[in-house]
C-alpha cells in the first residue's frame, strides 16, 4: 500500500510538471481536436502502446513489492494485471512522449463526446488521399463507385467487430473491456503457443503503412509542385528532393508538440480545397461526360483502385484508444455508423464529379486537372499540409521501431539508441536521417502516387482493415456468435483476402515496371 501510495504521489507531481508543456495540445483535446487528420491517427494506435506499457509495468513493480513485503512470491512471467486507470508515475519511456501522446494516453485528459470522436474518424478516413479516388472510378466506373459504398460499410462493420474483441464476460456475466490495443487483441488470438507473434504482425504492418505514407507525401509534394509551375527548369524529382530537405529535421524531433498545434488548420485547408474543386466541377455541369462512365472494368488496373478506395478508410488501426476515451462507449456503434454513411456519400460524390468533369483525362492526383490560374494555388496549400502531416506518421514509425528493435529490453536486436541521459545517440540519429532519405529514394525511383496508394491499401489496408479483425472476431468470440455474424466474417476474410492479392500482385508489377523505366532513364 505504502508503494501504491507513492507511486499516485508521483503521479500529480509528474502531472503538475508536465501540464505547461501540454498546455497547448490539451486545449485541443478539450476541443475535440485530437487526431485531427487522417495521419494523426497513427498516434492513437502509438500512445496506446505506450500507455498499455506503462501501465503494465506499474502493476508488475506494485506486485513485486507487495509480494516482497508480504514474503509472497513474486508472479511469474507473463502473468500480469495492469490497472486500467493508469495511475502511478510515468517511466523513463514513456516519459519522453508528450503533445499528442499525451493526450490520448488518458493522463488527466478528459473523455471526449460521440461528437468529437466522430470527428476524429470523420477526419482519419477523410484526408487528401480523397484526391486518388477520382481516378479509381477511370479505370472502375460504375463498380468503383459500388466499391466505396461497399468499402465504407465493410470497414464500418469490421471497425465494430475489432472493437468486440476487446470485450469478454467475467465471472458474473458482465462485458467487461480486458484488452487496450489493436496488438492486444492480435496477441490475444496467438496465445499461448505464440503470445507476442499476433502483436508483431501488426507492428509490421503498421509500420510499412506508416512509412509508405511518409513515401505517398514526398511523390505527392514533388508531383504537385511539379505540375503547379510547369515552366520552371525543375523536374518533378527535384522538387521531391526539395521537399524532403524541408522534412530533413523531422529526424530531430523529442515529440510532436511541434506540429500538432498545426493539425487544425491543416484539415480546416484540405475541406476548403475540397469545396473549391466540387465548385469547380459544379460550374462545369454542362459538358458533364456521363457515356464515358463505364459498366465494365479495366481488368489490368482495376485491382489497383480496390487498393486505392480501401486505402482511403483506414482507421482501424486507432479504435481501439479512440473508443477507450470515450465518455459513453455504448455510443461507439452509432458513431461509426454516421460517420461512415458521411464518408461514403461525400467521397462518392467527389470521385464522381470529378470524374465526369474530366473523363479519360483524369489524372491520379485530381487536382493536376485544374486550370493553372487556380491549380498553382491549390496545390501549393495541398504540399503545405502534406509537409506537416509527414512528421507524424515518421515520428510514429521510429518510436515503434525504436521500441522494437532498440528498447525491447533482453529482447532487443541492437543496443539501446538512447544515453543514459536520455538524449539520442548520433548513430541513432543518423538511422533517423537514413530513414528521411530512404522515403526520398523511394519516391524518386517510383514517382507514381496511385500505384504507391494501391499497393499500400492492399497490403496492410486490407489486412488491418479487412483480414485481421474478422478473423480475430472468429477466433475470440466464435462460441457466442450468430450464424450470420460468421458468414459475414468468412466472406469479409476470403473476398478481402482475393482483392488483396489480386490489387497486391498488379500494383506490384505497375512499380517493378515503373521502376525499370526510371532505371533506365
Amino acid at each position: 500500500m505504502a508503494t501504491l501510495l507513492r507511486s499516485k504521489l508521483s503521479n500529480v507531481a509528474t502531472s503538475v510538471s508536465n501540464k505547461s508543456q501540454a498546455k497547448m495540445s490539451g486545449m485541443f483535446a478539450r476541443m475535440g481536436f485530437q487526431a485531427a487528420t487522417d495521419e494523426e491517427a497513427v498516434g492513437f494506435a502509438h500512445c496506446d502502446d505506450l500507455d498499455m506499457e506503462h501501465r503494465q509495468g506499474l502493476q508488475m513493480d506494485i506486485l513485486k513489492s507487495e509480494g516482497s513485503e508480504e514474503g509472497g512470491e513474486p508472479p511469474l512471467e507473463g502473468d500480469i494485471h495492469y490497472q486500467r486507470d493508469g495511475t502511478g508515475p510515468l517511466p523513463p519511456s514513456a516519459s519522453k512522449e508528450t503533445g499528442v501522446c499525451s493526450e490520448l494516453s488518458g493522463q488527466g485528459k478528459p473523455k471526449i463526446t460521440a461528437w468529437e470522436a466522430g470527428w476524429n474518424v470523420t477526419n482519419a478516413i477523410q484526408g487528401m488521399f480523397v484526391l486518388g479516388l477520382p481516378y479509381a472510378i477511370l479505370h472502375g466506373g460504375y463498380l468503383g463507385l459500388f466499391l466505396i459504398i461497399f468499402a465504407a460499410v465493410v470497414c464500418c462493420y469490421t471497425g465494430k467487430i475489432l472493437i468486440a474483441c476487446l470485450y469478454e464476460e467475467n465471472e458474473d456475466g458482465e462485458i467487461v473491456r480486458v484488452r487496450d490495443s489493436y496488438v492486444d487483441i492480435a496477441n490475444a488470438c496467438c496465445a499461448p503457443r505464440f503470445p507476442t507473434l499476433g502483436g508483431r504482425i501488426v507492428n509490421v504492418a503498421q509500420i510499412i503503412e506508416l512509412v509508405m505514407t511518409c513515401i505517398l507525401y514526398v511523390v505527392v509534394s514533388g508531383n504537385l509542385m511539379y505540375n503547379s509551375f510547369p515552366n520552371l527548369p525543375v523536374s518533378q524529382k527535384s522538387w521531391s528532393i526539395i521537399a524532403t530537405a524541408v522534412l530533413l529535421p523531422c529526424a530531430f524531433l523529442k515529440n510532436l508538440k511541434a506540429v500538432s498545434k498545426f493539425s487544425l488548420l491543416c484539415t480546416l485547408a484540405h475541406f476548403v480545397i475540397n469545396i473549391l474543386v466540387i465548385a469547380y466541377c459544379l460550374s462545369r455541369a454542362r459538358d458533364w461526360a456521363w457515356d464515358k462512365v463505364k459498366f465494365y472494368i479495366d481488368v489490368k488496373k482495376f485491382p489497383i483502385s480496390i487498393g486505392i478506395i480501401v486505402f482511403s478508410y483506414t482507421s482501424q488501426i486507432f479504435l481501439p484508444s479512440l473508443e477507450g476515451n470515450m465518455q459513453n462507449p455504448k455510443e461507439f456503434h452509432c458513431m461509426m455508423n454516421w460517420t461512415h454513411i458521411a464518408a461514403c456519400i461525400l467521397k462518392g460524390l467527389f470521385a464522381l464529379v470529378a470524374y465526369l468533369t474530366w473523363a479519360d483525362e483524369t489524372k491520379e492526383v485530381i487536382t493536376d486537372n485544374l486550370p493553372s490560374t487556380i491549380r498553382a494555388v491549390v496545390n501549393i496549400f495541398l504540399v503545405a499540409k502534406a509537409l506537416l502531416s509527414y512528421p507524424l506518421p515518421f515520428f510514429a514509425a521510429v518510436e515503434v521501431l525504436e521500441r522494437s528493435l532498440f528498447q525491447d529490453g533482453n529482447r532487443a536486436f541492437f543496443p539501446n539508441c538512447y544515453g543514459g541521459d536520455g538524449r539520442l545517440k548520433s548513430w541513432g540519429l543518423t538511422l533517423r536521417c537514413a530513414l528521411v532519405v530512404f522515403t526520398l529514394l523511394m519516391a524518386i525511383y517510383v514517382p507514381h502516387f496511385a500505384l504507391l496508394m494501391g499497393l499500400t491499401g492492399s497490403l496492410t489496408g486490407a489486412g488491418l482493415c479487412f483480414l485481421l479483425p474478422s478473423l480475430f472476431h472468429l477466433k475470440l468470440l466464435w462460441r457466442k456468435l450468430l450464424w450470420h455474424h460468421v458468414f459475414f466474417d468468412v466472406a469479409i476474410f476470403v473476398i478481402g483476402g482475393i482483392c488483396s492479392v489480386s490489387g497486391f500482385i498488379h500494383s506490384l508489377e505497375g512499380l517493378i515496371e515503373a521502376f525499370r523505366t526510371n532505371a533506365e532513364d
